[in-house]
């Protein structure tokens, strides 16, 4: 099957997202990730745009990157300059990128109201911006902007912008739907009339302001386009770009076509986890393919289904995109979630302890407990009722105190506690109550359980469960910690937020213990 290329430009369109920003760092550290999974073009960023981009593209040149070709983008130069005296296009071919990107306009409303130009000095300024950077000895990819909405107001003229972009000697002519409100069907309607019009490679740059880029980058690419222009989770401005996780997944797995490099695919998960923790992105649970949700299992029925074959409710295998199978429990479980979660402890013949298991389950969930994002917790529990929990201490008391100061407060927690070295009276310090309680329960714990120095507290969740209640609401407090080698999840809920917090905080050092015991594997 045909290859398609896949154009990474989440360090400059997916940069623009709300809330994204990428150091020089970040950008280094996901061009060199890009370029492992086999990614065919990134585009590092407009060299002239801030300091931060022009250092990016002097610090790439130093990567030892073995395929992806890194891509300068800018715009057609300016109106009455020539494109070598214009100081946009200088820019792209100072930057060194083997490859630039050109932004024009295809929609005439845009030259005329936009860039207040004639709809021929448009046509000028394509046509030379391409000539200069193919004079240079550099690839040129033109993105024709608003090239959809465009050719719906005016198909001759956004013809003939495209047009110019081939006979100046484009090496790709990439179709933007800009506004993201462009429906598959136009989008292959479209690309096959341009096809028939111009003897140069298309592509497709998709915005998913109607929810559909990645349906239709498929549909372009069913209508010949043979490169994707996206971002990596698709993250980006308003409400994204094309994802190019779902849409190389779909295109290799679904489609047959050749993309990324040999196990690229299975490396999708991944890829994802490490752009949001880069961006500082909490990740999506349901996002398809690569959520922690997307083959999770809870309805028993379904479970049960899973367990006896697996494809008959998982669209193909999770491991084929790095991602794991996942059964929660719920109130809504049956025993075969009972089963499937236990399978670690060996106990699926003991039907008595899965009965008891599934009834705590249940009572708690009615207080307000959720154990499908606090596995860790759900393991305690099935060690609880197996008789096998041993507490790694026994708290006498703990009290958080808030001092007033004239500039920040001073929150300190001073905690109680007996261990096997005898009783522990400590005092810690933080910048919030839960961050004193795990300041002060490490110093407690640490001289008896060396490994908790290797632990730490990554997120922190407060969600409201009975809100008619107003102040007086119970509220549930889900914690992650990490190691070393793994991430676990811990809940507890309280009226009191100080109080739930502590549960979770509990669970979270006493399932770290555990794990050290060999108790629980993770």
């Amino acid at each position: 099957m045909a290859r398609i290329q896949l154009y990474d430009t989440t360090l400059r369109d997916g940069s623009q997202g709300e809330g994204v920003n990428f150091s020089l760092q970040d950008k280094l550290l996901i061009t060199q990730r890009l370029d492992e999974l086999g990614f065919d073009y990134i585009e590092g960023g407009y060299p002239l745009s801030n300091p931060k981009d022009e250092e990016y593209f002097r610090q790439v040149q130093q990567l030892p990157l073995k395929h992806a070709r890194v891509c300068a983008f800018g715009m057609t130069r300016r109106k009455g300059v020539s494109a070598a005296e214009d100081v946009g296009m200088q820019a792209l071919i100072n930057s060194g990128a083997p490859a630039c990107t050109i932004v024009g306009k295809t929609w005439d409303l845009h030259v005329t109201e936009v860039l207040r130009v004639s709809l021929e000095e448009n046509l000028a300024m394509i046509r030379d911006s391409i000539a200069f950077v193919k004079s240079q000895g550099r690839e040129a990819i033109y993105d024709a902007e608003h090239c959809f909405d465009g050719w719906k107001a005016n198909p001759e003229y956004a013809l003939q912008t495209l047009q110019a972009a081939a006979d100046a000697g484009a090496d790709m002519i990439v179709m933007c739907d800009t506004n993201g409100g462009t429906l598959p069907d136009q989008i292959a309607d479209f690309v096959t009339q341009l096809r028939q019009q111009v003897s140069v490679p298309v592509g497709i740059h998709c915005h998913n302001d109607s929810d559909l880029a990645t349906a239709n980058s498929l549909a372009a690419v069913a209508a010949g386009a043979v490169q994707v222009q996206g971002t990596i989770n698709g993250i980006g401005e308003r409400c994204g770009n094309t994802d190019l996780v779902a849409t190389a997944a779909n295109l290799s797995l679904k489609l047959g076509y050749e993309v990324l490099a040999e196990n690229g695919i299975r490396r999708l998960t991944e890829l994802s986890r490490y752009v949001y923790e880069l961006a500082n992105m909490n990740f999506r649970n349901g996002q398809p393919f690569v959520g922690t949700s997307a083959f999770a299992h809870k309805g028993g029925m379904h479970v049960h289904a899973v367990n006896r074959i697996a494809h008959s409710y998982e669209h193909l295998p999770p491991e084929s995109v790095g991602n794991q199978r996942r059964i929660l429990v719920s109130e809504l479980s049956g025993r075969s979630n009972i089963i499937a979660k236990t399978e670690k402890f060996q106990i699926s013949e003991d039907k008595e302890l899965m009965v008891r298991i599934l009834n705590a389950v249940q009572d708690l969930e009615a207080e307000g407990y959720q154990f499908e994002a606090a596995e860790a917790s759900f393991d305690l529990l099935v060690l609880r009722q197996m008789g096998k929990f041993i507490p790694g201490f026994e708290l006498d008391h703990y009290r958080v105190n808030i001092v007033n100061q004239q500039r920040d407060p001073m929150i300190e927690a001073v905690l109680k506690l007996r261990t096997a070295d005898g009783v522990q009276h400590v005092v810690g310090e933080g910048d919030g109550p839960v961050n004193a309680l795990d300041s002060a329960l490490r110093k407690a714990l640490t001289p008896v359980f060396p490994e908790l120095s290797e632990m730490s507290l990554v997120d922190y969740r407060v969600r409201v469960i009975n809100s008619t209640e107003g102040t007086a609401a119970r509220v549930r407090v889900v914690i992650e910690s990490r190691d070393r080698n793994a991430v676990w999840s811990t809940v507890g809920v309280s009226e009191n937020i100080i109080e739930a917090s502590w549960i979770a905080l509990v669970d979270a050092v006493e399932y770290r213990i555990h794990k050290s015991r060999g108790i629980v594997a993770g």
